[in-house]
């Protein structure tokens, strides 16, 4: 009988323990396929889907580990940060939000610029960040780009930019934002005219401002697999014009049989890809 009774309490109290769940983190939903993924497994695939190949946002940190050689990466105008030159309120003003950015972030804007080594090949090498305001193109990120080309003309060294902008330029900062899409393809002009190699790589979500200039720019033209890639978004264009758009329109697969990119790039690939490119075009 006490036999029983012992059972009967050590039940009860197994039964009062709190379960051990799934810690958070470990597993990822996909965005493209909404299978649920093994954090690990996706991140020992640099951020890709092991079932559907869906390439998943990675910040620009993670790009720069995946691309350049590891410990090259020397980092260029780390402390240009963005003013509030209109003052500009909309929920919130605009400096406040830039605080909350950079933040949350790391980052003091939507780009950071430097130079490494593609496997012992010295490149010019920038990236956009859409976790900082989509990636929306403002004074700094023009100026760092812009810097970032004439010194890649200076010292005459490949330039290697990665898009990741789905916000075009900074409504935030008015004429200030328009005019840098100008002002960086006035230096790749200047870069080209002096026999530099641009390498251009486009990946989910590339748009706007960025799109329309110097992301289109490239002498080579990389995109990711699936990639979201144009000016207007599809439902803006949809509203617009009212008419059905052709199916994948603005993806990278439908822009490679038009024409508008050059290839295709699995991320595991993008590395050889660019250092065989370089090769290539300095031969």
């Amino acid at each position: 009988m006490s036999t029983n009774s012992s059972d009967s309490s050590g039940w009860k109290n197994s039964a009062k323990r709190p379960k051990r769940g799934v810690p958070e983190g470990l597993w990822r939903r996909c965005p493209g396929c909404q299978e649920t993924i093994f954090r690990k497994e996706a991140e020992k695939r640099l951020g890709v889907c092991p079932e559907c190949d869906y390439h998943w946002y990675v910040p620009a940190r993670t790009r720069i580990e995946q691309v350049l050689d590891e410990g090259t990466f020397e980092q260029w105008d780390a402390n240009l940060r963005p003013t509030d030159p209109l003052q500009f309120v909309a929920k919130e003003p605009y400096c406040e939000r830039l605080e909350r950015e950079q933040q949350q972030t790391g980052l003091q804007d939507a780009v950071v610029v430097g130079t490494g080594m593609v496997r012992a090949r010295r490149v010019a090498f920038g990236v956009t960040d859409s976790a900082f305001m989509m990636g929306s193109m403002g004074s700094v990120m023009g100026e760092k780009l812009t810097r970032t080309i004439e010194r890649a003309t200076d010292e005459k060294l490949p330039l290697i930019i990665i898009s990741g902008s789905g916000g075009g330029a900074r409504m935030h900062e008015g004429m200030f934002s328009l005019m840098q899409m100008a002002k960086v393809s006035a230096a790749l002009a200047r870069f080209d005219s002096s026999g530099g190699l641009f390498v251009s790589v486009l990946t989910n979500p590339t748009m706007g401002g960025v799109a329309a200039s110097f992301a289109s720019l490239g002498d080579v033209v990389f995109a990711e697999p699936k990639a979201l890639i144009g000016f207007a978004g599809p439902r803006t264009i949809k509203a617009t014009i009212r008419i059905e758009l052709p199916k994948g329109f603005q993806t990278s697969e439908f822009l490679l049989e038009h024409g508008f990119i050059d290839r295709i790039v699995r991320r595991q690939d993008l590395k050889t890809e660019i250092a065989r490119t370089i090769d290539y075009c300095e031969q």
